[in-house]
């Protein structure tokens, strides 16, 4: 054999060892990936044969599947469409699946591993094969408060049990019907789904855990917590509360939102100074602490994490290399640091759970065709935030923002809320988002809230007048169930 056959003979032989190692990994390795991938139109048309498995809220489906008698067998209904957007997503012959519709997809489907006898016995029995539930931990009369609460405004809902990290609530506005996007009919798809992507208020967004905004003084939990950890610091201890408050090393100031100073004599206590959202007063005791101890203290309460609940949520975030002037900044909420409001419910949460941080999780269990328990999802801990004493302390201020200071729309008759209001500005020329965070300490059962209202457009007591209310709603929702 000649030289040049040897070698055309080699690269072949190359090339047809790469060609099936190539095929081995697409059709072994990254098969899942593929079958599973968003928008894969095959997989999407033999699923329509199979009778998709519920999203149950309780014992009632807010997603189920109904015969149509076309070729596409079943129909995908959503009750309260937008009400529940944000948990189910949507299931759509043209762009795929989102939330939970999309997670949780081998369940629905009847493929996951879990169905495996189901599976065998459907087969054998010659029935038609069904797919699994899915039940969440949304507690439908907190979810409606929480909707209810947000129509007309744009901004987001989350509540959680602080004992559990069970969601209990996520609910945005503007939302969308999925229903429209999961019907059969493709151009009212594509019209509805484009209206959407147009849209500037960004409804497809799943806001309660994606979208990032500076929390404002809903923050100053978390720098007063890292303030009573430090050992430095008590509920007591005096700060400085001046009108206006010099950034080290410029020329630039800090000022409340009131625009007068914090105390007697420009003097006020660390309770006090929560009580009344004294700017200056938690500037001065972000420098104090340093941009080290006030991270330490974020990340404990979940900065800086990814969450995936199954949904994955954007991780929420403190300034990696602040300076003096950009620690008192961000010990207020502001400069770079950016949080969702699943996020600020977890502040919240850890607070109400005696310092402990429990993992947010949406999904209670998994169930078979028949809605048998196949699993149960179990509370895990994410890290102790606080010890136990500080979180009282902490409890004890923040109740006391509702009951004297700037949280007075959270109070609930003969129940004790500790909350916390919150402005800030996204940006130069945009308007101003409105936070609020509360749980009801003592209560059965327990709830934690983060309320977000966007272009706001208002001071430090907008999150009095916007967000508090709405938690308020949440909470009493809860309790009352």
């Amino acid at each position: 054999m000649s030289r040049p056959i040897r070698r055309i003979s080699l690269v072949l032989g190359v090339l047809l060892i790469a060609l099936i190692a190539n095929v081995t990994v697409i059709q072994v390795v990254l098969a899942g990936d593929y079958r599973d991938r968003q928008g894969n139109q095959r997989v999407l048309l033999e699923e329509y044969d199979v009778e998709r498995g519920p999203i149950l809220v309780g014992a009632n489906p807010v997603a189920r599947s109904v015969e149509t008698g076309d070729t596409l067998k079943f129909l995908r209904e959503y009750d309260n469409g937008p009400m529940y957007a944000p948990v189910t997503g949507f299931y759509s012959l043209i762009y795929g699946a989102t939330g939970l519709e999309r997670t949780e997809n081998r369940v629905l489907t009847g493929k996951s591993q879990l169905f495996a006898i189901d599976r065998a016995e459907q087969l054998f029995a010659g029935r038609d094969p069904r797919g699994g539930a899915v039940t969440t931990t949304i507690n439908a009369r907190a979810q409606r408060a929480a909707f209810n609460g947000l129509k007309g405004k744009k901004g987001s809902v989350v509540a959680i049990e602080p004992a559990t990290g069970r969601i209990l609530a996520s609910v945005q506005m503007p939302s969308f019907d999925p229903n429209i996007l999961s019907s059969h009919d493709p151009n009212e798809i594509r019209a509805y789904y484009n209206a959407l992507e147009a849209d500037p208020a960004k409804p497809l967004l799943n806001r309660p855990i994606v979208s990032l905004n500076p929390p404002g003084s809903t923050f100053k939990i978390v720098t007063a917590a890292a303030a009573l950890a430090s050992g430095r610091f008590t509920p007591e201890s005096v700060l400085p509360g001046p009108r206006a408050y010099n950034l080290p090393n410029s020329s630039k100031k800090i000022r409340n939102w009131n625009g007068q100073a914090c105390g007697e004599n420009n003097l006020v206590t660390l309770r006090q100074a929560l009580a009344i959202s004294c700017n200056t007063a938690f500037a001065w005791l972000g420098n104090e602490l340093g941009a080290d101890a006030l991270r330490q203290q974020a990340q404990l309460m979940g900065f800086d994490e990814s969450f995936e609940i199954p949904l994955r949520a954007a991780t929420s975030r403190f300034p990696e290399d602040p300076d003096a002037p950009q620690t008192a900044m961000s010990a207020i909420g502001q400069f770079d640091v950016r949080a969702t409001a699943m996020e600020m419910a977890m502040v919240a949460a850890a607070v109400g759970n005696n310092g402990t941080l429990m993992t947010p999780y949406l999904v209670q269990e998994v169930r078979g065709p028949d809605l048998a328990i196949l699993k149960t999802n179990q509370p895990a801990e994410f890290a102790e935030a606080m010890t136990p004493l500080d979180a009282v302390q902490m409890t004890e201020m923040l109740v006391n923002v509702v009951d004297n200071g700037t949280g007075s729309n959270a109070q609930i008759p003969g129940v004790r809320v500790a909350g916390k209001t919150g402005t800030a500005q996204t940006g130069n020329d945009n308007p101003a988002v409105a936070w609020f965070v509360a749980f009801a300490p003592a209560q059965s059962p327990e709830v934690a809230v983060a309320v977000v209202v966007e272009d706001a457009g208002a001071p430090e007591v907008s999150g009095n007048q916007l967000a508090a209310p709405i938690a308020k709603k949440v909470i009493q929702a809860v309790l009352r169930g």
